[in-house]
């Protein structure tokens, strides 16, 4: 081993029902029960505080290792526990949520034009946990954890022609097969022609519970488009 670095020696942070304390350099978890008041463990006679288990030796199949000693701290040895909503944020950052990527026809594009009185349909075109959910993720701080839920409560359509479409599924993907029918769940008709920017906003719902502790993040995701809708011409002979 090369003296100028050092082995270096990873821990698992939590192993069964002990967690890992950096400042004591062992395995620790509550005592229970409590020693008596008359136990030496306790400094000075004091009240406060509590009594530590500390270990080197744990395994999952260790209900005490050999190695256990009895140590006093004021506080938790493995730290203060953190804000649950902190976690909860950044349980909600791992899940990658972005904006739908718009699926609708008539399609988007320079050569695609729709017609006038012909159904719109919308829909999520790329329909999975990180655009329309679920999608579950925890994320952890020591021996301590929060886990969160995301799901889309619904997508709010701006149509570009002072029309807003809620849909509260993420909609049909339209196939040449429905010719002019009616979307079954997320649709719109326009009623005269021009070129319309559409957007459609997710509004996301995510909650979440750990330390004893819940609660509702809301947040809203747009992606934005742009249609073109024409008339049918009719040439007299």
């Amino acid at each position: 081993m090369d003296p100028l670095w050092p082995e270096v020696h990873t821990v698992a942070c939590v192993v069964g029902t002990w967690y890992w304390s950096a400042s004591w350099a062992c395995y620790t978890k509550y005592a229970d029960p409590q020693p008596p008041w008359s136990d030496p463990v306790w400094p000075g006679g004091t009240r406060e505080g509590a009594i530590f288990f500390c270990s080197r030796g744990v395994t999952l199949t260790d209900p005490l290792p050999a190695d256990t000693v009895s140590r006093w701290a004021p506080s938790p040895p493995w730290g203060a526990a953190p804000d649950p909503e902190d976690l909860a944020r950044a349980a909600v950052e791992s899940m990658g949520l972005r904006a739908i990527e718009i699926g609708i026809v008539p399609e988007q594009g320079p050569d695609r034009v729709g017609l006038v009185g012909l159904p719109t349909w919308m829909w999520v075109d790329d329909l999975e946990g990180s655009t329309w959910g679920p999608i579950t993720r925890t994320a952890s701080s020591g021996p301590w954890s929060v886990t969160a839920t995301g799901q889309v409560d619904r997508i709010e359509w701006d149509m570009g022609d002072g029309t807003v479409v809620t849909c509260t599924t993420p909609g049909t993907p339209y196939e040449d097969r429905f010719q002019d029918m009616e979307s079954p769940d997320c649709g719109h008709r326009y009623q005269e022609q021009g070129r319309y920017a559409v957007s459609a906003t997710s509004y996301w719902v995510i909650t979440w519970a750990g330390l004893g502790a819940s609660g509702t993040i809301e947040m809203d995701l747009s992606q934005d488009g742009q249609i073109v809708m024409g008339e049918v011409q009719v040439l007299s002979q």
